[in-house]
């Protein structure tokens, strides 16, 4: 039996570097009693390297059919959370293929050693999506790398009284009976953790923006917001016109938050929306910050993405040093303080990681959001904002859409500013040491 493909070290047993997804087009029914989904992803697939097979994550759910280009292929089997597509003859790089796979089953979260748990899980009464950075499997056939993004057009059928959030701008809501659909279009190109559904019984909250925003609040809270949903959710128009300013225009057509009725662990990042739980409705500065993160990760994260786990300080780093900047700007600590604050924090840790490549491991240790925050803070300090907010308008304009590495954004800083970033943060990225911070 042939091994199965690992596109990224850092995520063992997920994505195949051999075909690219350029789109999928998935119509889902779901009903939430019995958690029972039914699926058909319709995938426009570029071949990448002449092969045999198409290797696709799918995880705990059954395959019923399987054609491409209208035609059974020669063989197709679940291996584990893998479904692997021998086809009839050799296709060669640049082929374009129509696959098509019919599938069903109760979706569930799956369980990463390093990881935990990720994908489809029920509420106490609805659905979310946890996608990062493994739970995309979990409730349709993909590609699972965060280099390989595709568009999306995604229909939810399910039972009247729901409300469907997904990413990208509604298209189409219609009823038929004791059901609804729900149809989403996301027409810039997502990688497959970033995509998300969300099931509830929902209260939608209009926000004045520069584009369409809006709240996806419990039913009944909406009517009657209170001064701690107005102190984050409330402020989430300020905060993309001040994130606009620093990192450039918004990059998508709409901005959603669900906000969930059962309490969360963290707040969800996906293309074009973030979820979070009752428990972040707060004016608590610890609550507050979460959202000027998870919008953050539009610019840093969505329309840039990386290419390997590896350089998840590009995202993670980039939204915790907004929630710095978003604390200055909206009247609380400087961003100055806050480098302060975490750095002794930091000094008193342990000193056993690099923020370029952390391990799997330790890929979503707090010090990596916290250490790369302060590596963002050195080269503020270092070049002025004109030019630090001008590097950053540039590096999401020049590569909006893109899939990059940390030496991208050494060699675009430098070339931007004239200035040696790479010799400036080396040592803030490479060494496991906490260098002092600049004063």
């Amino acid at each position: 039996m042939s091994q199965l493909p690992t596109a990224d070290d850092y995520l063992p047993g997920h994505g195949d570097r051999s075909w690219s997804a350029r789109s999928y087009e998935l119509d889902l029914s779901y009903k939430v009693v019995g958690n029972r989904l039914a699926g058909e992803a319709r995938i426009d697939v570029e071949v990448l390297e002449r092969t045999d097979r198409l290797v696709l994550d799918l995880a705990h759910l059954d395959v019923a059919k399987v054609t491409v280009g209208g035609k059974a292929p020669a063989k197709f089997e679940k291996r584990r959370h893998r479904l692997v597509v021998r086809l009839r003859e050799k296709a060669a790089a640049g082929t374009r293929l129509a696959l098509v796979v019919k599938y069903g089953g109760h979706p569930r979260p799956v369980v990463e050693k390093h990881h935990g748990d990720a994908g489809w899980e029920e509420l106490s009464d609805g659905v979310i999506v946890a996608g990062q950075p493994h739970g995309a499997p979990t409730w349709f056939p993909c590609n699972d790398r965060p280099d390989d993004k595709a568009t999306y057009r995604i229909t939810v059928t399910t039972d009247v009284g729901y409300t469907v959030v997904s990413n990208g701008l509604l298209d189409e809501r219609r009823r038929r009976g004791s059901s609804e659909s729900w149809t989403y279009v996301m027409d810039v190109p997502m990688a497959t953790y970033l995509a998300t559904v969300q099931i509830g019984r929902y209260d939608i909250v209009e926000h004045a923006g520069p584009v369409p925003l809006f709240s996806a609040v419990p039913q009944g809270t909406g009517r009657h917001p209170t001064d701690a949903y107005d102190a984050g959710f409330g402020r989430q128009a300020d905060m993309l016109r001040a994130f606009e300013g620093w990192f450039g225009p918004y990059p998508f057509g709409s901005y959603a938050a669900v906000v969930t009725g059962d309490d969360l662990e963290i707040p969800l990042e996906s293309q074009s929306l973030s979820t979070f739980g009752k428990n972040f409705v707060s004016e608590e500065w610890e609550q507050v910050r979460l959202v000027a993160h998870e919008l953050a990760h539009q610019w840093f994260g969505n329309i840039v993405t990386l290419r390997h786990w590896r350089d998840i300080w590009l995202h993670e780093g980039f939204a915790c040093y907004s929630e710095w900047l978003w604390s200055e700007e909206s009247g609380r600590e400087t961003a100055q303080w806050w480098a302060e604050h975490h750095h002794a924090r930091l000094a008193e840790a342990d000193q056993d990681l690099a923020l370029v490549d952390p391990g799997p491991e330790l890929m979503f240790d707090d010090r990596v959001y916290k250490r790369g925050a302060l590596t963002l803070h050195v080269l503020r300090s270092t070049l002025g904002d004109d030019a630090f907010f001008d590097l950053l308008r540039g590096w999401t304009s020049e590569h909006a859409g893109g899939s990059v590495t940390t030496e991208d954004f050494l060699a675009f800083a430098g070339a931007r500013t004239g200035t040696d970033v790479a010799g400036l943060l080396r040592p803030w990225l490479a060494q496991k040491k906490l260098p002092a911070l600049p004063r």
